[in-house]
């Protein structure tokens, strides 16, 4: 892969990740991909970075510092924090589906152990430690509003990384929602995929704010297209538990897929989007079985083979002629 150009005015590049739970194994491989062919990390070859749910706990990783390097975590290492701490994070044992009633009277999975793998992993850093400019998506349910947490805005630098991680990835009925003060006010924050599983569209008009009259790209990756169909027969018979868990991965695709048509428009061939269908690996957010993992890592490297032209493209684009 060639190194970016730097004759002209070459574009601000901005990574866009969305969410999907353990399927965040694909993107987090994809960045993998690029950090070796680049031989950089990721905060310094993005000059903005932003993901919603996993593609935040992602996001922020790549982005905070480490006691004796750059960035704590290389995707090499995200991929690795998928592979060993997924099937905690997702445990679904008896004793839990016999006290939520196979999750309909509480959520699946235990937010506590989220929350100690990512207390662990990152430790005291805040959103103003990012090495590079950050954002994750939120969505207030007390308050009724949209919540960006941005490593560069003043009130939200003091939140620490593993609670803005823990908020964007609240997904309903999979964790509870995580009460959190963003320094404007008191909030309890839940998964950012309900309306913007794909952070591409604002983290376009981020990077505009934050550098204005520069050209941009966008590179957008995608955790896995849902291929399974919902039959009428099915549905027509479903009460409201089975409803819920159904709209959830609509609602994700749809807005993913609505995300990708409106960047296409706004920026052309300086907009990238690697997404791929889950032919082989399953699309449920939670199956963190071995075998499903390893479907998730084959399903990545043939994103990755298909695209080499591609990012080699968008690392190599001289936009000094563009628009921004």
């Amino acid at each position: 892969m060639s190194k970016p150009q730097t004759a002209g005015n070459p574009p601000r590049r901005v990574l866009s990740i969305d969410g999907g739970g353990i399927r965040g194994i694909i993107p987090a491989m994809v960045v993998a991909h690029i950090e070796r062919k680049m031989g950089k990390p990721a905060h310094e070859l993005f000059d903005l970075m932003v993901g919603t749910s996993t593609g935040g706990i992602l996001a922020l990783g790549l982005s905070r510092p480490g006691a004796n390097r750059p960035a704590q975590f290389s995707a090499r290492w995200v991929v690795k924090l998928y592979e060993e701490q997924g099937a905690n994070i997702f445990e679904y044992s008896l004793w839990r589906k016999l006290r939520t009633v196979g999750g309909i009277l509480d959520e699946a999975y235990s937010h506590e152990v989220l929350e100690g793998i990512l207390g662990k992993y990152f430790a005291g850093a805040t959103l103003g430690d990012c090495k590079t400019p950050t954002m994750v998506t939120s969505y207030d349910i007390q308050n009724r509003r949209t919540v960006f947490l941005k490593s560069w805005y003043a009130d939200h630098q003091l939140v620490r990384c593993c609670d803005a991680a823990r908020a964007t990835s609240a997904a309903p009925t999979y964790f509870e929602p995580k009460p959190l003060d963003t320094g404007d006010v008191a909030s309890v924050l839940i998964d950012g995929g309900i309306f913007m599983n794909s952070p591409s569209v604002s983290a376009y008009a981020e990077a505009r704010k934050l550098f204005p009259g520069e050209p941009i790209a966008v590179l957008s990756l995608g955790t896995g297209e849902l291929t399974r169909p919902i039959a009428f027969g099915e549905a027509r018979t479903w009460g409201s538990a089975l409803w819920v868990m159904s709209l959830l991965d609509c609602m994700f695709d749809g807005v993913s897929k609505a995300a990708d048509h409106q960047m296409q428009l706004f920026l052309g061939e300086r907009y990238q989007r690697l997404q791929t269908s889950l032919e082989s690996a399953s699309d449920d957010m939670d199956d963190a079985s071995e075998e499903n993992i390893r479907n998730l890592k084959r399903t990545a490297r043939e994103l990755i083979n298909a695209n080499e032209a591609v990012l080699e493209q968008f690392f190599a684009i001289d936009a000094g002629n563009a628009q921004p």
